[in-house]
């Protein structure tokens, strides 16, 4: 789940303030989950900037924003709208604003900040558990990721900082990811691959920027 925190209504209207006819495009999936860009939040945003003079000429909450295809599939009855406007207002993640442009050709306005690929526990509450960093070892780890656990990212620990179970940045307040990870494989009877020594990460699948898969057919 890509999770995303709505920008203040100031910061939106700061970027705004050059255009008066928007169109507002929220997201179905993630966004909605997270009740940062779902009908609710469309709806009351488009109320927002009526009430202070902007004039709201449509508004969509396509079913995945990120995909052109369904992009398309969902704006395809809205053009004259869309057209109409000055500016497309985004509730959606960083990858959504940017299909946005990219296919509309309208100026695009990110209402969201993203913040991270992570999982919910209760509805406002969202924690970090990926960073799509492209060399996946949660197999070896019990399905616990210690670039993003370990504030170190350390692929080997607990390291000397650990204390009682706890990590030493942030005061000792949070598990240490590495005892987590022993805990977890111990559960599964899987002690054997927490022994191994991993070697440092290949950053060099890290520096080609940006990333990209394709499929090639065999």
């Amino acid at each position: 789940m890509i999770i995303t925190e709505q920008k203040s209504f100031e910061e939106i209207l700061r970027m705004l303030e050059p255009f008066n006819r928007i169109f507002i495009i929220g997201c179905g999936e993630c966004s909605t989950v997270v009740q940062t860009g779902g009908e609710e939040q469309v709806k009351r945003m488009a109320e927002r900037l009526r009430s202070v003079g902007k004039e709201v000429v449509g508004a969509v909450v396509v079913e995945t924003p990120c995909d052109a295809r369904i992009l398309r599939r969902d704006t395809r009855n809205l053009k004259d709208a869309i057209e109409s406007s000055d500016a497309i207002l985004c509730m959606t993640c960083g990858a959504g604003v940017q299909d946005i442009v990219e296919h509309l050709k309208k100026p695009s306005i990110p209402a969201l900040d993203t913040k991270f690929l992570g999982i919910i526990e209760h509805i406002g509450e969202f924690y970090e558990r990926c960073r799509a960093c492209g060399e996946c070892i949660l197999y070896e780890t019990g399905g616990i990721c210690p670039i993003v656990r370990c504030p170190k990212g350390m692929l080997n620990g607990p390291c000397g900082g650990m204390y009682e179970g706890k990590c030493e940045v942030g005061g000792y307040k949070r598990d240490c990811a590495w005892i987590l990870i022993y805990n977890r494989l111990k559960e599964l009877g899987m002690l054997d691959i927490y022994r191994a020594y991993r070697p440092p990460r290949d950053n060099s699948r890290l520096n080609v920027q940006p990333r990209e898969v394709i499929w090639v057919k065999t």
